[in-house]
């Protein structure tokens, strides 16, 4: 009962500086009549009102998953927080294929069936964002060009 009311003071305090740093965000001339800031503070306004039911009725016996469901709970924010900073060193694709085989592979323990999983997803995704929507992903990384070769008669021509 007291670690719902906890994570409800948590949730709450996360929720209400959501809101805060979305009224932080700077409308440009040509916005819609909503405003880039509507469905910010609308996210943070339901986690808000979710939050206090946590804290006004609270259950009376949580029931807490075992110790292997937070260990693949913690592996998967591990690696998200891994594919977040991979893509701009590594490109789309192979960040997204590591990243989705890892989760799939969570979810069902098939070695191959996880791999191929993550190729297919990276590579279907990266067409759909890249030619149905336009986006200006990296396929690759950039390999980085070899330094241009000086000529042995430019080197001493320093006149």
């Amino acid at each position: 009962m007291a670690s719902d009311r906890i994570f409800g003071l948590v949730a709450l305090f996360a929720a209400l500086a959501y809101i805060a740093s979305a009224t932080q965000i700077q409308t440009s001339f040509l916005a819609d009549p909503v405003g880039p800031k509507a469905f910010p503070i609308l996210i943070g306004s339901v986690a808000a009102l979710c939050a206090l039911v946590m804290i006004v009725r609270p259950d009376p016996d949580p029931e807490w998953p075992a110790r292997r469901t937070f260990i693949a709970l913690f592996v998967a924010v591990v690696v998200l927080v891994a594919y977040a900073y991979s893509l701009k060193p590594f490109g789309f694709i192979i960040p997204t294929a590591i990243t989705a085989a890892v989760l799939s592979y969570q979810i069902s323990s098939r070695v191959v069936a996880a791999a191929l999983s993550g190729a297919g997803l990276s590579v279907g995704l990266f067409l759909l964002f890249k030619y149905a929507l336009g986006l200006g992903l990296v396929p690759l990384p950039h390999m980085s060009e070899p330094p241009a070769a000086v000529a042995p008669a430019e080197i001493g021509a320093e006149d």
